[in-house]
């Protein structure tokens, strides 16, 4: 499959309103199309070409630290909710009913908060393999050696420093562990509670899997790594959302070499 192909591909696995928010690489194409090959370009032509690759890079950065941003204090809020439903439980406020109720909705923000995270870093990885790509292809279509020096200033850009995400994903899974404890009869049933909940989230729940995937299967593209590699899937133990292959999307995107 072509790369053009795959990225929009994965553009309409992502959230609806999080599209208009990747590398416009379709039209970045276009630009590399219009230089004559084997000519080197311009140093007007590369300056055009260069100014709207960092509009697109500054787009992508703008987004990235805006969700990481509201990642940061939905964090605070669900940490802050738990401690509440908590409280109230032991100081005998609710009915156990009631707690149940309540610790069940924070569950259910919690996969979803959780999901939304998976697929900001998944977004990280797209872009920067789009620039990448982007690249490699203006250098062969001009001559220019454009891809090192912009790569390893895309190596210091915002979007690709992602462990603070990474962080938090770990830490959400961590919260999930607090209020999905073990279940008397042991933790396969737990782990059979948890997983029927994140079934009932499929509306992000199918993308993160598809994504999870996606980041894996991107790292495993080459069996070489240099400085301009994508960095290790640093994720913690999902294995429980990998094992829903059953999901037609977990698996749509499988032979794909962009």
């Amino acid at each position: 499959m072509k790369f053009g192909k795959w990225l929009k591909r994965q553009i309409e696995q992502s959230l609806l309103e999080w599209r208009d928010q990747f590398l416009r690489y379709k039209e970045l194409k276009r630009c590399v199309g219009a230089i004559p090959g084997g000519c080197p370009p311009s140093p007007l032509e590369e300056a055009e070409f260069v100014a709207t690759l960092d509009a697109e890079i500054d787009k992508i950065n703008s987004f990235f630290l805006e969700q990481e941003e509201e990642f940061i204090i939905h964090h605070r809020e669900l940490q802050e909710d738990i401690s509440r439903a908590l409280g109230r439980r032991a100081a005998g406020l609710v009915t156990p009913g009631q707690h149940k109720a309540a610790v069940a909705a924070i569950r259910r923000e919690i996969v979803d908060f959780h999901g939304v995270m998976v697929l900001l870093l998944n977004y990280s990885s797209i872009n920067y393999i789009g620039l990448a790509k982007i690249l490699k292809k203006y250098d062969k279509r001009s001559g220019a050696v454009l891809r090192p020096p912009v790569l390893d200033a895309v190596l210091e850009q915002p979007f690709f420093e992602t462990e603070t995400v990474s962080q938090l994903v770990r830490e959400c899974e961590a919260m999930l562990e607090a209020v999905f404890p073990e279940a008397p009869e042991g933790q396969a049933a737990a782990r059979r509670d948890r997983e029927a909940l994140a079934v009932a989230e499929q509306s992000i729940f199918r993308n993160t899997v598809a994504a999870l995937l996606t980041m894996e299967d991107v790292r495993a593209w080459s069996s070489t790594r240099g400085r301009h590699s994508l960095p290790p899937l640093n994720l913690p133990d999902s294995d429980w959302l990998r094992s829903f292959q059953m999901i037609p999307t977990c698996k749509d995107h499988r032979g794909v070499r962009p």
